[in-house]
């Protein structure tokens, strides 16, 4: 792009070989002397059009600040950050202002107008928007409809559940057709079974209308449910940053296997393997299994070597179409032939008994 193009004019298929968000070297740091926090250290980013993207750490981790640094509620201490090609970073007011109009935000305790009905919530940022009435009732119809409250039109928000609130938030938040949508913990304050509701119209509004979304988290279940790639934050900085598959099925950093642990429990910790070798005797080994490795051929070994097997831990999990999980085994028999037959699990064995 020259140095005379205007973002604002510049063509849609343009537009679409850019990052949705992009920060490069971005520093955040609250305060001075002692009180001094750093929220983000030197974090670059790059979340791709039309993604579900996830991000996840634990609290303090720079989750919210993130969120802010992109909808330029906070100015970063150095660096820049990018939405859609334009800069957020060191423009007018008046610039960052029209960048907003394309972004919506998600909260995690709704944030609707009591006094005003459902219809209404929605309504206000067309009205701000400077939408016609006429425009603005349309609208309003068209969204009760795809989020599945038209019947609820005239509801006020403390006669609606939870679950209704945040889809009508939603309905808010997609009002004036932003190309980025943020949601922050938008699934915390829900149950289950409204959260599951919740995230399969995200899905949707990213399927259906090709927004993307942004979805900051501490729930690694949501992750799972909806994120395409995943940034793993810790302290400030990305200790991990790779496709949702990846991070449950090879997770590297450790904050990453604390948050993959809290889903899924296919291999046994330090204090369930002494339990297992009381209780089953034997050699534990944990192997990892995929589409392209699983554990026939070394059974089939281990028959021929005389030795037995019994599965005493494990789970398999599909992700992104991929199959992925590991089983821990207890092996009985003569020592070279156990050695032997973990051999043949070289590569794949994460650990041995």
């Amino acid at each position: 792009m020259s140095e005379a193009t205007d973002p604002a004019t510049t063509s849609a298929s343009t537009r679409d070989q850019v990052p949705a968000v992009e920060f490069r070297s971005v520093t955040k740091v609250f305060g001075k002397g002692e009180s001094r926090q750093v929220a983000l250290n030197d974090l670059d980013l790059r979340i791709e059009r039309g993604e579900i993207f996830g991000v996840i750490g634990y609290s303090g981790a720079g989750k919210s600040t993130l969120v802010r640094l992109i909808n330029a509620l906070e100015k970063p201490t150095t660096g820049t950050i990018e939405v859609s090609g334009s800069p957020v970073t060191g423009v007018a007011e008046s610039q960052v202002r029209r960048l907003r109009r394309d972004i919506g935000m998600i909260f995690q305790q709704f944030n609707l107008f009591r006094s005003r009905t459902a219809a209404g919530n929605i309504e206000y940022p067309l009205k701000v928007a400077g939408w016609k009435r006429a425009e603005r009732k349309e609208r309003v119809a068209e969204l009760l409809e795809f989020v599945g409250l038209s019947d609820k039109a005239r509801s006020y928000p403390d006669q609606l559940s939870g679950g209704q609130k945040q889809r009508i938030g939603i309905a808010r938040a997609l009002a004036t057709s932003p190309a980025l949508l943020l949601a922050d913990e938008a699934t915390s304050a829900l149950d289950p079974e409204t959260t599951g509701e919740v995230l399969r119209l995200l899905q949707k509004i990213n399927r259906e209308l090709g927004v993307t979304i942004v979805v900051i988290t501490h729930e690694m279940d949501v992750i799972r449910a909806v994120a395409d790639r995943v940034a793993v934050l810790a302290e400030g900085k990305i200790v991990e940053l790779a496709s949702t598959f990846e991070v449950f099925a090879t997770p590297k950093a450790a904050p990453t296997k604390s948050f993959v642990g809290t889903v899924l429990h296919n291999r046994p910790s330090d204090e369930e393997r002494r339990r297992l070798t009381e209780l089953h005797g034997g050699r534990l080994v944990t192997v990892d299994i995929d589409d392209r490795h699983g554990i026939g051929p070394a059974l089939a070994t281990a028959a021929k070597a005389g030795v037995t097997f019994e599965v005493v831990y494990g789970g398999v999990s599909t992700l992104q179409d991929k199959t992925f999980g590991s089983v821990t085994l207890a092996l009985y028999g003569e020592d070279t032939a156990i050695e032997h037959v973990i051999d043949e699990f070289a590569g794949r064995t994460t650990g041995k008994g």
